[in-house]
């Protein structure tokens, strides 16, 4: 009882404590059944991430997987409200700048080393501070301090409204530092290969090609969790035998596009499944097209606006998607805060698209061709090889040839994070705030080479890092909405990527899981809390 009233104590200070009754309201109607501890939960992976170490990599494999392994101080509710994870409480100071954790107590690594704040403190001076995410968030930060083993303060240079919610399992997982605190480059650290975190289940094998294995932690510092024995990640790559897999009970989740968006609607209605659409509140993904705009004619802002007539995003959503998400109107999804559909359109026309490129002076060859460029779809199934292939059939109408390239998750990360590619496909989280997931794919100061969820499509326009640095240190939201409202408009009419689809995805659950999607995180928080019913 005493961590539950620290726990309201916290929430009531940061003012949350709305968020914690709606939380309790919001869950699962089966929640009230009594869980049954014991058995292996089985869910599809696909594709195969290239790592799990989440600082390494932050694609949705390794998040999913890896947020079982790791924790970050805090997980977010269905309607994103901060809740306690590593940290167990929290203050705010009046004037904003410092922020104050309260650590959860008796929480130690796999290996069976303490955790402490000391760790906390490395991971993000030393690790965190260098990933695409998190990056834009510690810009922010003066210091990080340790006053004893279960307290972290971190002082800001000046207020950042979005500071709570950029301490997720995808930015903020926390590492062992008596394990990374070496020379050792982090990419090149032994321990990426078997890795040592504080969550609810540890790492016991990955077949490459096969499965991932993760065991329950019997020391978790969660008082009687995790309920399940384990979690096995199956790499199911071809998508029909996905769906006889979930169909047969094989795996027990499927989640994102592990399902063709044909087969969901039918997947879902047997009798042994269920389906959610929550659990995506945090991550609201876009999909999108990234455009090489240090390489001509993408350097024209005209072939990008042709660009973004001459695809029919309307079918791509309804007919290709079968309904998985709404055309997009720009950088902020709509389901994002901040979100200002007051914005130009670009309904289909190719009547406009050849219009510009006319007036660009790119003009048709005897086969029609007025310019051939290449695109890498994005790898993750079959459906945005189709997305793809549709693109092409759109841009030949207007005089543009488009080459289809293939590669695996690993090639596509690093062909794109190393600006090696004329356009690409692209699904990338918002994290429930445009300062966190949003203005990193477009400031300046976040083109870096060689990473992946940057700002790999080069786009430089010092205006839109000024409204982005202004809406997220301004502390009304009335204020931020202005400067948010003003860059997406500035955005659209620049294109420095081509926006496709708002997603609306599910999760597919066998009807012996329980308890899973608990939180705006869905299948990437911890599952400390999800069992099995008996068969």
């Amino acid at each position: 009882m005493k961590l539950v009233s620290q726990v309201r104590r916290a929430i009531v200070k940061c003012g949350f404590a709305l968020a914690a009754a709606a939380m309790l309201v919001q869950l699962p109607a089966h929640a009230a059944e009594t869980p049954q501890s014991g058995g292996v939960l089985t869910a599809i992976l696909h594709p195969e991430p290239p790592s799990l170490i989440l600082a390494l990599q932050q694609v949705a494999g390794t998040q999913m997987v890896g947020g079982k392994i790791f924790e970050s101080l805090l997980t977010y509710s269905f309607d994103l409200k901060p809740l306690p994870s590593l940290a167990k409480s929290w203050e705010i100071s009046d004037d904003k700048l410092t922020y104050t954790f309260h650590l959860q107590q008796g929480v130690t690594w796999h290996d069976g080393q303490p955790f402490s704040s000391a760790d906390v403190v490395f991971s993000y001076e030393k690790v965190l501070s260098q990933t695409p995410r998190t990056r834009g968030l510690m810009q922010n930060v003066e210091s990080i301090t340790a006053p004893d083993a279960n307290t972290v303060v971190f002082k800001l240079k000046e207020p950042y409204a979005a500071f709570l919610y950029g301490l997720d399992i995808g930015g903020g997982a926390i590492l062992p530092k008596h394990l990374y605190d070496v020379d050792t480059p982090i990419g090149q650290n032994p321990n990426n290969a078997h890795p040592i975190g504080t969550g609810p289940f540890k790492f016991k094998k990955w077949e490459r090609g096969s499965y991932v294995e993760l065991v329950k932690n019997e020391h978790y510092w969660k008082a009687g969790r995790p309920y399940l024995d384990g979690i096995t990640y199956r790499v199911i790559p071809d998508a029909a035998s996905r769906r006889l897999a979930i169909e047969q009970g094989t795996v027990m989740q499927a989640w994102l596009q592990d399902l063709e968006p044909m087969d969901v609607p039918r997947v879902a209605k047997l009798p042994n499944m269920t389906h959610t659409n929550k659990g995506y509140e945090y991550w609201s993904t876009m999909q999108w097209i990234e455009l090489n705009n240090a390489k001509a004619p993408f350097n024209d802002k005209r072939f990008r606006q042709a660009l973004m007539y001459a695809i029919n995003r309307k079918f791509i959503a309804e007919k290709i998607m079968v309904g998985q998400g709404i055309p997009a109107t720009g950088p902020i999804h709509h389901n994002t805060r901040f979100y200002d559909s007051n914005v130009k359109k670009y309904d289909y026309d190719p009547k406009k698209a050849i219009a510009l490129l006319d007036e660009m002076g790119l003009k048709p060859n005897g086969d029609g061709v007025r310019v051939t460029v290449s695109m890498i779809p994005l790898p993750y199934g079959e459906m945005p090889r189709r997305v793809a292939e549709y693109i092409k059939q759109n841009l030949s109408k207007v005089g543009i040839a488009l080459n289809l390239e293939s590669t695996d998750v690993g090639g596509w990360v690093s062909r794109v994070g190393n600006w090696d590619y004329d356009m690409a496909g692209n699904g990338v989280f918002q994290y429930a705030d445009p300062a966190i997931g949003v203005a990193r794919t477009y400031v300046g100061t976040n083109i870096r080479k060689g990473v992946m969820f940057s700002n790999t499509s080069q786009y430089n326009n010092p205006k839109v890092d000024e409204l982005f640095n202004l809406a997220a240190k301004a502390g009304d939201d009335a204020q931020r909405q202005q400067y948010y409202s003003e860059v997406q408009k500035i955005l659209v009419e620049d294109v420095p990527l081509v926006w496709l689809v708002d997603t609306n995805y599910g999760t597919v659950l066998n009807k012996r899981v329980h308890d899973a999607i608990t939180t705006g995180l869905g299948v990437v928080d911890t599952y400390s809390d999800a069992w099995l019913s008996k068969e």
